[in-house]
This record gives structure tokens, C-alpha cells and sequence, in this order.
């Protein structure tokens, strides 16, 4: 009997990690399996020296199309540790993660692509949190992340009613990246991750955490506190290198330090 392949896949392409949920008999729902492989893939995305991007997909025609509801019916909860659901959306990775999405991203699969910092989707991708229509909340991050990416009432619009949109109204609120044809959305996820991964790792990931970080911060404690992520860059071995590079008109060689 042929062993069973792992719920999650990981490949390293270069110094981009591409993480796969590997369920398509079940449009990659999420059940304990799934949480515990992503988890596991994004602690090795965020303790590698050598990684400085990662790509979440799905086998298959589709994303995610959220929580495995047969799991949920037996008793399984997928969530992992302090990363949650899915073993990403209450603690996303610290190295910038890009969602390529296909087909359907419904659900808790949307509040995953909501939890990475770029999204790049095919044209016939659908997005939505349709849990109310199961008599469920769309606990997983959506109700406390789309309120503060779009409008007000689109957000309640799509909490209340569990309808879904495509992903050119999805575009049009802000929540997508790049629109790419059918089949395509890992191989323009890649190039993304590469524009991101060719840059100096101390920049992105002070300039990330700004952007996630300042949601908290008082306005009299901005610049501050953005200083203190800021600062140590621009006194690196990374700045300085970035400088000559320009100035010789070469490809910087980065040290991350």
C-alpha cells in the first residue's frame, strides 16, 4: 500500500520557499493536518538564514475552500499553536509571504490569503466568507482584517450575507495584487517573490514590520518607534553596500547585516 502524501508540500526554489496544500480531492480544506504543515512550513521560513520569500498555494483547481466541515463534524480543530487556524492566521510569518490563488479561496482559504502580505490571483478566482450561510463565524481573521482594508459596509455586505465576488471586484477593493490567466497565478506569485527576495533582507523585513506593527501605535509614538526599526538599517553593512552597488552600477551582494 502506497504511503500517503503529506497534507502540505514544501519546495525551496532558490531562496523562495513555495508552501503547497496538498488536499485537491478536497479543494485543500483545512483540517489538523493541513494547520500543522503550514505551521511547520512557516517556522522553517522564518528561521532559514537563506530564505527571504515564501509562496502559499493549492494543488489542484482550486486555493483553499476553507475548513474541512467533515473533520469539524468528527471533532478536529485545525488550528496550530499560537499560528491558529490553518497554522497561519493569528501569527503570519515574519519573511513576507505571497498567496497565489486559483479557482476558490472561500472562507477560512480566503482568511489565509488575507494573512499573507501580497496576493496574486487567476481571473477566475472567487473570494468570499460564507459562513454564515453554515451557521458559523468567520473566526479566522476576516472580520477583523477586512474592516480595515475596504469600505465599511462592503466589508459587512460580505460578513452578513456569505456572498461571494470574483476576484476583479476583489481587485477593485485593494485585496489583490495581480490578475493573471488561469493556471498561471503560482508562476506570477514566483516572479513577485523573486522582485521581493532581491532586495536587502534588512529593508523588507523593517519596512514589513512597520506597515504591520504601526496598526497599534499612538500618533505621538509613530516616528519613534518607526525610528527603532529604521535606524539599525540604515547604519548596516547592507546600506552601505546598497550605496556602492548604485553608485558602480552593479548588483548589490547582501550580507543581511
Amino acid at each position: 500500500m502506497a504511503p500517503e502524501e503529506p497534507a502540505v508540500l514544501t519546495e525551496r526554489r532558490d531562496d523562495v520557499l513555495v508552501i503547497t496544500i496538498n488536499r485537491p480531492e478536497a479543494r485543500n480544506a483545512v483540517n489538523v493536518a493541513v494547520a500543522q504543515g503550514i505551521s511547520a512550513a512557516l517556522d522553517e521560513l522564518d528561521e532559514s538564514e537563506e530564505l527571504r520569500a515564501g509562496v502559499l498555494t493549492g494543488a489542484g483547481r482550486s486555493f483553499c475552500a476553507g475548513m474541512d466541515l467533515k473533520a469539524f463534524t468528527q471533532g478536529e480543530r485545525p488550528w496550530a499553536g499560537d499560528r491558529g487556524f490553518a497554522g497561519i492566521v493569528q501569527r503570519p510569518p515574519r519573511t513576507p509571504l505571497i498567496a497565489a490563488l486559483e479557482g476558490f479561496a472561500v472562507a477560512g482559504g480566503f482568511e489565509m490569503a488575507l494573512a499573507c502580505d501580497l496576493v496574486v490571483a487567476a481571473s477566475n478566482t472567487r473570494v468570499g466568507i460564507p459562513e454564515v450561510k453554515r451557521g458559523l463565524v468567520a473566526a479566522g481573521g476576516a472580520l477583523l482584517r477586512l474592516p480595515r482594508r475596504i469600505p465599511y459596509h462592503v466589508a459587512m455586505e460580505l460578513a452578513l450575507t456569505g456572498e461571494l465576488i470574483d476576484v476583479q471586484r476583489a481587485a477593485e477593493l485593494g485585496l489583490v495584487n495581480r490578475i493573471v490567466d488561469p493556471g498561471g497565478a503560482l508562476d506570477a506569485a514566483l516572479e513577485l517573490a523573486a522582485a521581493v527576495a532581491a532586495n536587502g533582507p534588512l529593508a523588507v523585513d523593517a519596512s514589513k514590520r512597520v506597515i504591520v506593527e504601526s496598526a497599534g501605535w499612538s500618533e505621538a509614538e509613530v516616528w519613534e518607534r518607526q525610528g527603532e526599526l529604521a535606524e539599525p538599517v540604515f547604519a548596516s553593512e547592507d546600506a552601505a553596500e546598497g550605496a556602492t552597488a548604485f553608485a558602480e552600477k552593479r548588483a548589490p551582494e547582501w550580507k543581511g547585516r
